[in-house]
């Protein structure tokens, strides 16, 4: 059934459909509206048994995730940001011990500065901690994610984030289908876990190993996700045999066929530019897109296939590896070392920074002309950078940089672009 919803409750209500039986999460914008709706519906009972476990920080509902889905229950948790830095130590944990968590995160950009617009500084920061991270383009997507990433989880016993940008999707409101129980039934079975915590039957679970085996147990996690490759297309096609639509899988191509330049991004901002290439396309530029939908694992192959004829490859993300370049781009290299293709590392969006059309357009027509240089930051203003540099090279006491970068700016803003 079709609702018109904010992309929050959309995925709340797609959570309930799975029939979790806890629910642990600590507040945080902009995942909030996620965990308030799941516990309103277990509130009212239209989640039955489950239990919300009210914890006092992001550390503690990942820590109390690992104790559920240890003891066998099926778990869910969400955070965005420095909640999810502040987890970190569990992630990693909650990867090491195969347990199939699943997890929202809300992008959202990494402070200092202090920041709570979107990008994907924080799922980035954690991208080899050995979760499975799936990317929502559409809260169409990203509803439909969280039911596979479910499947997914209990399948290969592994724990799997799904990523949705944070405001631009979390609080949009879109018309998505939202599925009834039976459908759901059908394509999830019951939770049946690998492992479990059983008094009549005890082991030890995240014991101290040595050298002896720490890389073959370190190898074998590595294993896992490179399973998921081919696992995550097989459930988005069990997943379109249910539910009769196309969801998820490792990535989606868009007027990739006769495309001589290929933009590479992921999430919402593919929606943005797929506006764009149909424009630029009627004046004869032969420009696709891919939406990468499963970040980690990455689809090294697939990705290197799928690019095949391209002169041309834009990587389009919203993180920086600070003192390197775009991480996004590192991966999309690697996938075509040895090719002959032109790659530009386009850094945008950072901090909610506003994408627009036109600079898009401006960025495209300077790769058309081999006038962009590597990386090159999507409007920024190169003005005040470079008079901030020289007043940190002038003064000892030049004071924080980001109260002098407000400074310079004004109340009324960056300058239009």
């Amino acid at each position: 059934m079709f609702e018109q919803i904010e992309g929050s409750q959309a995925v709340a209500k797609a959570i309930a459909l799975c029939r979790p039986e806890v629910i642990c999460a600590y507040p945080i914008t902009p995942q909030t509206h996620i965990v308030e709706g799941c516990a309103e519906m277990i509130r009212t009972g239209a989640i039955q048994n489950c239990e919300f476990i009210n914890v006092e920080s992001e550390f503690a509902a990942l820590s109390v995730a690992i104790g559920s889905s240890a003891a066998g229950a099926r778990t869910y948790t969400a955070t965005a940001s420095q909640g999810l830095l502040f987890m970190a130590e569990a992630v990693y944990n909650a990867a090491g011990l195969g347990l199939p968590i699943v997890m929202t995160i809300g992008n959202r950009a990494i402070g200092a500065p202090i920041n709570i617009w979107n990008d994907h500084s924080d799922s980035m920061a954690l991208r080899d901690a050995g979760w499975i991270q799936l990317h929502a383009e559409t809260n169409q997507e990203a509803a439909d994610l969280h039911i596979q990433a479910f499947k997914l989880a209990e399948r290969l016993s592994a724990p799997v984030m799904v990523c949705m940008d944070g405001f631009i999707l979390t609080h949009a409101y879109e018309r998505v289908a939202i599925p009834d129980q039976a459908q759901v039934d059908a394509f999830l079975p019951p939770y049946q876990p690998r492992q479990i915590l059983d008094p009549a039957d005890p082991y030890t679970i995240g014991a101290m190993v040595g050298p002896e085996a720490f890389m073959e147990v370190r190898y074998l996690a590595h294993d896992k996700l490179l399973q998921a490759l081919s696992v995550i297309p097989e459930i988005q096609q069990e997943f379109k045999e249910v539910f009769g639509r196309e969801s998820g899988g490792l990535f989606h191509g868009y007027r990739v066929e006769d495309a001589e330049t290929v933009v590479v991004t992921m999430g919402s901002l593919a929606g943005t530019v797929k506006d764009l290439v149909d424009e630029v396309r009627e004046n004869g530029a032969k420009i696709g897109v891919i939406t990468l939908c499963s970040y980690r694992p990455f689809p090294l192959d697939g990705l290197r296939h799928a690019l095949q004829g391209a002169a041309k490859v834009i990587v389009l993300e919203k993180s920086l590896a600070l003192g390197f370049g775009g991480v996004l781009a590192a991966d999309v290299r690697t996938a075509l070392h040895g090719r002959d293709t032109h790659i530009h590392t386009v850094i945008a969006g950072l901090g909610g920074r506003p994408i627009t059309r036109k600079s898009l357009a401006r960025m495209f027509a300077r790769v058309e002309r081999d006038d962009l240089k590597d990386p090159h930051f999507l409007d920024l203003d190169l003005d005040i950078v470079r008079r901030e540099i020289d007043n940190q090279r002038s003064q000892i006491t030049a004071g924080p940089i980001a109260e002098n970068i407000l400074r310079e700016i004004g109340p009324c803003g960056p300058k239009a672009v």
